[in-house]
């Protein structure tokens, strides 16, 4: 029962059984990309551009908050308690879906990540109308914990908070990438190719979604899910428990242990929020070979691990692989002086 393959159509009707709010421009578009392929091996290279789901800059998180916020309406939320880095384009794409629902955003973002300069995202969460407070508590449990403190004020004064906590939101944003899943298997599909593997920037819900709707799909193509950060825990474990999470809310009797998630931190360098070299290279080379932007923190790894395993010859020649770009547009701007050193 557990190899059990469901159809895409089947999928979408079990996510529809949740609480969601349409926002994302679906489906993106799925490109080739032969001048960048040509200059980093013999490969097809193939982007599902989820930088085009809409809403001030789209992303990702676009995707996400659809069932996030679709869970907050359906409890009568009043206020979201989010959070993250300076940068966030997790908040950023938040502040925005809470002003297009009339929802009142507070955003707790920490200085650690980044200069506290008003421009990328930092600026959209400002013009979008969230309540911006900017402190010390480091990405994480810190974090949390500041949400959690937060959040049990607001109730006090007698309002609904939603808050970002990891055990209800996770699992319901890799829901929606459960069926984003089903959208690139079509994808792939129409264009009349096996990938090697599917590249994306994640530790926790894109990949882990990505994950469990090819495997429900029962689709081989491996989900490398690339880290940008070193978090407290490990990851697979916490990537498997939110895959599975997931299926249980979609009602799906597919599984994973850690060992099946493709995991790699090859990529996060001296630090989150911090441009590296192989990130900054990935950058250049695809902006200069497609005109496709790639954040700093983000994308830009994720494509540098692309390139990093075509080059070592993990990807045989030959092959194609498969990049979801997950957004982060914004940030290129708040980063000018890393991105061009």
């Amino acid at each position: 029962m557990k190899d059990v393959a469901f159809t895409a159509d089947e999928l979408r009707r079990r996510a529809d059984r949740l609480p969601r709010v349409p926002l994302a421009h679906v489906p993106t578009p799925f490109e080739e990309l032969p001048r960048f392929a040509g200059r980093i091996g013999r490969v097809r290279v193939f982007v599902k551009r989820d930088d085009c789901t809409g809403l001030l800059f789209g992303g990702n998180k676009v995707r996400h908050s659809e069932f996030l916020l679709g869970d907050a309406v359906s409890l009568g939320a009043d206020v979201i308690v989010w959070g993250a880095g300076i940068q966030s384009n997790n908040c950023r794409v938040t502040a925005a879906a809470c002003a297009r629902l009339g929802l009142e955003c507070r955003l707790y973002l920490s200085r650690s990540t980044h200069t506290p300069e008003v421009q990328g995202n930092l600026l959209l969460d400002h013009l979008v109308g969230a309540k911006v407070e900017l402190v010390d508590a480091k990405m994480g449990p810190e974090l949390y914990a500041v949400f959690d403190a937060e959040a049990a004020k607001l109730k006090a004064a007698g309002r609904k908070p939603y808050r970002w906590d990891p055990a209800r939101t996770l699992p319901r944003a890799a829901v929606s990438y459960v069926v984003a899943a089903a959208e690139l298997a079509d994808d792939i599909e129409r264009a009349g190719v096996s990938p090697a593997a599917v590249y994306v920037s994640s530790s926790a819900s894109t990949g882990a979604g990505l994950a469990l709707g090819m495997k429900a799909l029962g689709r081989s193509w491996p989900v490398r899910s690339v880290g940008y950060i070193r978090w407290p825990w490990d990851v697979p474990t916490e990537m498997a428990r939110c895959a599975n999470d997931a299926a249980e809310l979609l009602d799906l009797p597919h599984r994973f242990t850690p060992a099946e998630i493709h995991y790699t931190d090859e990529q996060i360098g001296a630090d989150y929020g911090r441009l590296s070299p192989a990130g900054r290279e990935a950058a250049h080379l695809l902006a200069s070979s497609e005109a496709l932007l790639l954040d700093p923190v983000y994308t830009a790894r994720a494509v540098a691990q692309l390139i990093a395993d075509v080059r070592s010859g993990r990807v045989p020649a030959g092959s194609a692989v498969v990049f979801v770009h997950t957004g982060g547009t914004p940030a290129v701007f708040a980063y000018a002086e890393e991105m061009l050193g």
